[in-house]
């Protein structure tokens, strides 16, 4: 099996499952190589996830670290074997890397949740507005770089219409990213009315937070919370300046849980949400 260059940050991720597995143990990794009959180098590969494991050797190694999280065990299993190119790959020499990492990571997850304050989620964009915010991209994006990334992201939503399990979305947006005129005022217009035609999905809920609402926690970073088949496997994706972050690491994934429950206390209930996005249409 060829080692990989430039694992992805799934499998990143998958690796660094595995290592935890055999640090639960008590294990060195020459101690976990000797016990699976293989070489430290293969060990240390796989946990790095340069190198490619069978979901029947993660219940051996799990076996032979004496997990007795059985779930835990088969979701780790289950990011193996996946030898279809995802539609983000078409991108891979157009974008950075961090943006086809964010792509696989929703379509992976088993459901979706994001706080916005100042701007409206990628996955609730039209094309037009997708558009306007990268143009204030610094440093500033070529025309087709613009229009990579907005159909891009536009092709990410995807992942909340598929045709046998659309994944649960839950968006918590503040109001005063609703009276942001990205474009104009006709741009912003048909976005507030592209959110009212989305939270009429079963699968999507839009929950504004009101002027009045008051303080909040998070310091107004927008936060995205994909979950995994199990607990463990979650993980928060934070915008930065310099690009994607993405958290797995418990305390943080807990932190941001938090956060996000906090936030959903701070608003509107999704009839009142929707209310309220139309008043504003009206003022456009």
């Amino acid at each position: 099996m060829p080692v990989r260059t430039n694992p992805t940050a799934r499998q990143l991720r998958f690796g660094a499952e595995l290592r935890k597995l055999r640090e639960r143990a008590g294990l060195t990794s020459t101690e976990a190589a000797r016990l699976l009959g293989m070489k430290q180098a293969q060990v240390s590969n796989m946990e790095t996830g340069r190198l490619a494991v069978s979901a029947e050797r993660v219940r051996t190694m799990a076996c032979q670290y004496e997990c007795p999280d059985k779930d835990l065990v088969e979701a780790i299993a289950g990011m193996t074997g996946e030898r279809k190119r995802g539609w983000w790959e078409e991108y891979r020499d157009i974008l950075p890397s961090g943006l086809l990492d964010l792509a696989e990571l929703e379509w992976h997850g088993t459901a979706l949740r994001t706080a916005h304050t100042s701007g409206i989620p990628g996955l609730l964009q039209t094309v037009d507005h997708a558009r306007e915010v990268f143009r204030q991209v610094v440093p500033e994006l070529s025309p087709a770089e613009v229009e990579h990334r907005a159909s891009f992201r536009v092709k990410r939503q995807a992942v909340l219409f598929r045709h046998r399990e659309p994944v649960p979305y839950g968006a918590i947006i503040h109001e005063a990213a609703l009276h942001m005129k990205f474009g104009g005022r006709g741009v912003a217009k048909q976005q507030l009315k592209h959110l009212l035609k989305m939270s009429e999905h079963p699968n999507i809920s839009i929950h504004v937070i009101p002027f009045d609402a008051g303080g909040y926690p998070g310091a107004g970073q927008p936060v995205y919370y994909v979950h995994g088949p199990v607990p463990q496997l979650d993980t928060v994706q934070l915008d930065q300046s310099h690009g994607i972050t993405l958290l797995d690491a418990e305390a943080r994934l807990d932190k941001y849980r938090r956060i996000l429950d906090r936030l959903m206390a701070l608003s509107l209930i999704e009839l009142e949400s929707r209310a309220l996005i139309h008043t504003i249409i009206q003022t456009l």
